[in-house]
């Protein structure tokens, strides 16, 4: 089992659209990584009772169980997004980019079309 950790930058979206994103990045992880993928819980509900330091720290706390990290577009404007960043830098977590995830999942994608195409 591949544990996910997904960092992504939330100041300013919605719950709805939050999530929607997050569901669209383990789609694209199952796709690329393997159905065998578990994303570990780093959406918290319960941030308007903490500082942005706490939940950084919970974040991190979530990271140091990560196999790989996601980042969500966008993650190089988020504060809390760049320490996760250099976290899985420092401590040798497999840091993967969404657009890069999104590109291996099309061509995975074209390369199965492709075989399956008679020549």
């Amino acid at each position: 089992m591949t544990k996910v950790f997904i960092s992504q930058p939330m100041r300013g979206k919605s719950e709805e659209y939050i999530l929607n994103e997050r569901a669209e990045i383990m789609e694209t992880a199952k796709r690329v990584i393997g159905v065998d993928v578990e994303e570990l819980p780093t959406y918290f509900t319960d941030h308007g009772e903490r500082t942005p330091l706490e939940c950084l720290a919970k974040s991190i706390e979530m990271l140091a169980k990560a196999d790989v990290a996601i980042f969500a577009n966008g993650w190089d404007t988020a504060r809390g997004c760049r320490i996760e960043r250099q976290c899985c830098y420092w401590y040798g977590i497999e840091a993967v980019y969404y657009s890069d995830l999104c590109l291996s999942a099309q061509n995975k994608q074209e390369a199965t079309h492709n075989d399956s195409t008679p020549a």
